[in-house]
């Protein structure tokens, strides 16, 4: 297995837990509340949801769905850490959905490359 296999399924079962997290927790709650997004919970948790899952069909039955979910997810990581700079997040209560961004944004280029 290739370290894009690796990071591709890190990446895959952090997302399908945060995407659950959304509709369980009320932390999760609390925190798109503190976002002003709070009508957007739910979407977002499907959104990581359907990404993690789309990562996990890529890398093992269709590869399409690899660079597909990976770029959907580095998108959504990064309007994350915007969302975290404007609300005057620290840089490390931001860092993780920047470190998301950068991870899928590579996966999505490792992937796109052998397509």
């Amino acid at each position: 297995m290739r370290i894009i296999s690796y990071l591709t399924l890190f990446s895959a079962v952090s997302f399908l837990l945060f995407g659950g997290t959304c509709f369980v927790m009320s932390q999760m709650k609390s925190e798109f509340k503190r976002y002003g997004l709070a009508k957007f919970r739910k979407f977002v948790g499907v959104l990581q949801l359907l990404g993690g899952v789309g990562l996990l069909i890529g890398l093992f039955y269709q590869p399409i769905l690899q660079p597909i979910a990976a770029l959907g997810l580095s998108v959504l990581m990064l309007l994350g850490f915007l969302v975290r700079l404007k609300i005057r997040d620290s840089f490390v209560q931001a860092f993780p959905s920047f470190f998301y961004a950068i991870l899928n944004g590579y996966i999505f280029y490792e992937s796109f490359l052998v397509l």
